[in-house]
Protein backbone atom coordinates (compact mmCIF):
# COMPACT_ATOMS: atom_id res chain seq x y z
CA UNK A 1 0.00 0.00 0.00
CA UNK A 2 1.02 3.48 -0.23
CA UNK A 3 -0.03 6.66 0.59
CA UNK A 4 0.17 10.77 0.49
CA UNK A 5 -1.91 13.87 1.11
CA UNK A 6 -3.49 16.31 -0.66
CA UNK A 7 -4.31 19.59 0.99
CA UNK A 8 -7.56 20.24 -0.67
CA UNK A 9 -10.76 22.44 0.60
CA UNK A 10 -12.82 21.77 3.07
CA UNK A 11 -11.98 17.92 3.80
CA UNK A 12 -15.63 16.61 4.24
CA UNK A 13 -16.67 16.45 0.56
CA UNK A 14 -13.38 15.94 -0.40
CA UNK A 15 -13.34 13.10 1.24
CA UNK A 16 -16.82 11.37 0.07
CA UNK A 17 -15.22 11.66 -3.74
CA UNK A 18 -11.75 10.17 -3.15
CA UNK A 19 -12.48 7.44 -0.74
CA UNK A 20 -15.03 5.89 -3.86
CA UNK A 21 -12.01 6.16 -6.48
CA UNK A 22 -11.12 2.39 -7.43
CA UNK A 23 -7.87 1.72 -5.46
CA UNK A 24 -8.28 3.89 -2.49
CA UNK A 25 -8.34 1.32 0.52
CA UNK A 26 -8.61 4.38 3.28
CA UNK A 27 -9.08 7.65 3.71
CA UNK A 28 -8.95 10.33 7.00
CA UNK A 29 -8.71 13.82 7.66
CA UNK A 30 -6.89 15.89 9.05
CA UNK A 31 -4.50 18.73 8.61
CA UNK A 32 -0.96 18.71 7.05
CA UNK A 33 1.49 21.65 6.58
CA UNK A 34 2.88 23.08 9.57
CA UNK A 35 5.75 22.89 11.56
CA UNK A 36 3.78 23.75 14.69
CA UNK A 37 4.01 20.54 16.98
CA UNK A 38 0.77 21.78 18.81
CA UNK A 39 -2.45 19.27 18.20
CA UNK A 40 -4.01 21.00 15.39
CA UNK A 41 -8.22 21.23 16.09
CA UNK A 42 -10.96 21.98 13.63
CA UNK A 43 -11.39 25.24 14.93
CA UNK A 44 -7.40 26.30 15.69
CA UNK A 45 -5.29 25.08 13.55
CA UNK A 46 -2.71 27.36 12.44
CA UNK A 47 -0.98 27.14 9.21
CA UNK A 48 -2.22 23.48 8.78
CA UNK A 49 -3.76 22.59 5.49
CA UNK A 50 -7.14 21.06 6.26
CA UNK A 51 -6.27 17.81 4.05
CA UNK A 52 -6.81 14.16 3.69
CA UNK A 53 -4.93 11.47 4.06
CA UNK A 54 -5.07 8.82 1.03
CA UNK A 55 -3.70 5.08 1.39
CA UNK A 56 -4.28 3.12 -2.53
CA UNK A 57 -3.64 -0.35 -3.45
CA UNK A 58 -0.87 0.24 -6.59
CA UNK A 59 -2.22 -2.70 -7.95
CA UNK A 60 -5.19 -0.92 -8.88
CA UNK A 61 -4.41 2.67 -9.02
CA UNK A 62 -1.22 4.73 -9.24
CA UNK A 63 -0.73 8.19 -7.56
CA UNK A 64 -0.93 9.82 -11.09
CA UNK A 65 -4.46 9.01 -11.80
CA UNK A 66 -5.67 9.97 -7.88
CA UNK A 67 -3.43 13.26 -8.60
CA UNK A 68 -5.16 13.74 -12.10
CA UNK A 69 -8.65 13.41 -10.00
CA UNK A 70 -7.65 15.64 -7.46
CA UNK A 71 -7.09 18.37 -10.02
CA UNK A 72 -10.76 17.88 -11.64
CA UNK A 73 -12.50 18.25 -8.41
CA UNK A 74 -10.85 21.51 -7.08
CA UNK A 75 -9.59 24.78 -8.43
CA UNK A 76 -5.76 24.74 -8.32
CA UNK A 77 -5.15 28.45 -9.32
CA UNK A 78 -7.28 30.16 -6.50
CA UNK A 79 -4.34 30.53 -3.60
CA UNK A 80 -5.52 29.97 -0.15
CA UNK A 81 -9.22 29.75 -0.93
CA UNK A 82 -11.35 27.43 -2.36
CA UNK A 83 -15.29 28.12 -3.10
CA UNK A 84 -16.24 30.33 -0.39
CA UNK A 85 -13.68 28.77 2.04
CA UNK A 86 -10.56 31.25 2.29
CA UNK A 87 -7.30 31.19 4.37
CA UNK A 88 -4.44 29.64 4.30
CA UNK A 89 -6.57 26.23 5.56
CA UNK A 90 -8.23 25.91 2.22
CA UNK A 91 -4.73 25.99 0.06
CA UNK A 92 -4.34 24.10 -2.69
CA UNK A 93 -1.02 21.46 -1.61
CA UNK A 94 0.24 18.23 -2.16
CA UNK A 95 2.32 16.59 0.77
CA UNK A 96 4.53 13.89 -0.68
CA UNK A 97 6.51 10.96 0.75
CA UNK A 98 9.46 10.54 -0.96
CA UNK A 99 11.14 11.95 -4.42
CA UNK A 100 9.14 10.41 -6.42
CA UNK A 101 5.69 11.58 -5.77
CA UNK A 102 7.43 15.01 -5.55
CA UNK A 103 9.02 14.67 -9.54
CA UNK A 104 5.32 13.06 -10.31
CA UNK A 105 3.21 15.44 -8.91
CA UNK A 106 5.93 18.17 -10.29
CA UNK A 107 5.17 16.34 -13.79
CA UNK A 108 1.24 16.50 -13.39
CA UNK A 109 0.92 19.91 -12.41
CA UNK A 110 2.89 20.96 -15.44
CA UNK A 111 0.62 18.63 -17.27
CA UNK A 112 -2.36 20.18 -15.72
CA UNK A 113 -1.41 23.96 -16.74
CA UNK A 114 -0.26 22.39 -20.50
CA UNK A 115 -4.02 21.28 -20.71
CA UNK A 116 -5.72 24.87 -20.71
CA UNK A 117 -8.24 22.88 -18.00
CA UNK A 118 -8.13 26.27 -15.70
CA UNK A 119 -7.88 29.77 -16.42
CA UNK A 120 -5.25 30.88 -14.72
CA UNK A 121 -1.81 29.73 -13.24
CA UNK A 122 -1.75 26.63 -11.00
CA UNK A 123 -0.58 27.60 -7.52
CA UNK A 124 -0.46 24.21 -5.65
CA UNK A 125 2.44 23.69 -3.53
CA UNK A 126 4.44 20.54 -3.22
CA UNK A 127 6.01 19.95 -0.21
CA UNK A 128 7.12 17.63 2.06
CA UNK A 129 4.80 15.44 4.11
CA UNK A 130 5.40 16.16 7.65
CA UNK A 131 3.21 14.86 10.71
CA UNK A 132 -0.20 14.43 9.70
CA UNK A 133 -2.97 15.47 12.60
CA UNK A 134 -6.55 13.58 12.29
CA UNK A 135 -8.99 15.55 12.73
CA UNK A 136 -11.31 15.26 15.46
CA UNK A 137 -13.70 12.51 15.66
CA UNK A 138 -16.82 14.72 14.78
CA UNK A 139 -15.13 16.00 11.89
CA UNK A 140 -14.32 12.52 10.51
CA UNK A 141 -16.76 11.33 7.49
CA UNK A 142 -15.56 7.80 6.91
CA UNK A 143 -12.42 6.33 7.67
CA UNK A 144 -12.89 3.56 5.84
CA UNK A 145 -14.30 2.64 2.14
CA UNK A 146 -17.64 2.51 2.07
CA UNK A 147 -19.39 -1.09 2.91
CA UNK A 148 -18.56 -4.17 0.66
CA UNK A 149 -16.10 -1.96 -1.71
CA UNK A 150 -12.79 -2.74 0.05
Amino acid sequence: MREFEPGVRCFWGMQELIRLLPGVVRTRVGYSGDDDKLRPTYRDHGKHAESIEIVFDPKVTDYRAILEYFFQIHDPTTRNRQGNDFGLSYRSAIFYADDTQRLVAQDTIADVEASGLWPGSVVTEVVPAGEFWEAEPEYRVLNTRAAGQG
